[in-house]
């Protein structure tokens, strides 16, 4: 198994911050092509896309394969006022703290209004990044992870990151009638931490606490799969 405590064979950005959850997001890559690979037809829901991730994620034998057994993958896990979308658990260490878990939190993207208030990419921001830096969802590790589900074709998903990019410092009001800001300190960049795939960035935010947040996103284009 990768000794993902020994960083010294790695070529580690200053942005990224946690090797662990590297390594897990490393994981959902395989995940994701092995969705693809299935073939299988896709409702336009976020959350049936995220349990499809699970449905490999909780698996015995791919949890084996993939040097997963000290981990535990939920959903809908109760954080604060809100539920996250997926919640990675390290069981195997010594108990630490109830909060000692890593979040992914899982939006669609599409071209439409891309860089309006009310499209899917404004979602991304002001009810996705803006939970993280917001405290709306803990981040006890101080980074959290981020899907982007495209959901219909793109003429380039650097297309997406940009508009996204665009919304970082822009105040909106989120699902819950709060003013949010992403408070970003570092727009979302290209960063290879999962194995040389194309569409991993990370960004860094200025946490409600004052302290540095960085958050991984990983895009996956699912346009072919939907229904």
């Amino acid at each position: 198994m990768l000794n993902i405590l020994d960083a010294s064979s790695f070529n580690y950005s200053q942005t990224r911050k946690d090797l662990y959850l590297e390594f897990v997001l490393t994981k959902c890559i395989i995940v994701y092509n092995t969705i693809l690979n299935s073939g299988i037809s896709l409702v336009n829901d976020e959350n049936l896309i995220r349990d499809e991730f699970l449905k490999y994620l909780q698996d015995f034998d791919f949890k084996v394969k993939n040097e997963l057994r000290n981990l535990k993958f939920d959903k809908e896990t109760v954080e604060n006022t809100g539920r996250v979308d997926i919640r990675i658990l390290p069981t195997k260490n010594e108990y630490v703290n109830d909060r000692a878990y890593y979040i992914i939190e899982c939006k669609r993207l599409n071209t439409t209004n891309p860089k309006g208030t009310t499209g899917l990419n404004a979602e991304y921001v002001k009810n996705g990044i803006c939970r993280f830096s917001t405290g709306y969802y803990s981040s006890y590790f101080g980074c959290s992870a981020m899907f982007g589900f495209l959901v219909e074709p793109v003429n380039t998903q650097k297309d997406i990151v940009n508009n996204i990019n665009s919304m970082l410092n822009t105040n909106f009001t989120d699902a819950q009638g709060q003013s949010v800001n992403a408070n970003a300190i570092q727009q979302m960049q290209y960063e290879n931490f999962a194995d040389g795939y194309s569409y991993s960035y990370v960004s860094k935010h200025t946490h409600c606490s004052g302290d540095e947040l960085v958050l991984y996103h990983l895009m996956f284009d699912f346009s072919k799969n939907i229904q």
